[in-house]
């Protein structure tokens, strides 16, 4: 079984900045890449950012030059630094990792507002 905790939301005023983390752990056979996806009140989930082994990245253009989405192979983690943020950058922040099977994390809360 995989499982993925993730760190680091929390309230944050328009303009500061966060950094998640997402942990994998278990048994990890394959992974293709991992990533993060939000979900903010009354809207659907959307991918914010992924990240393949490899190290190519992919961004939803609303957050592009704002966010970077990193990994550390060797501990199955992914960071998102998250910067300039955005009242509308609200949601619950999810990762997921992408191998054999896609694996969520539960989600952690940013919250963007003076």
């Amino acid at each position: 079984q995989v499982k993925l905790v993730e760190s680091g939301g929390g309230l944050v005023q328009p303009g500061g900045s966060l950094r998640l983390s997402c942990a994998a752990s278990g048994s990890i056979f394959s992974i293709n890449a991992m990533g993060w996806y939000r979900q903010a009140p009354g809207k659907e989930r959307e991918l914010v950012a992924r990240i393949s082994t490899g190290g190519s990245t992919i961004y939803a253009d609303s957050v592009k030059a704002r966010f970077t989405i990193s990994s550390d192979n060797a501990k199955n983690t992914v960071y998102l630094q998250m910067n300039s943020l955005k009242p509308e950058d609200t949601a619950v922040y999810y990762c997921i990792l992408y191998g054999g099977m896609d694996y969520w994390g539960k989600g952690t809360l940013v919250t963007v507002s003076s």
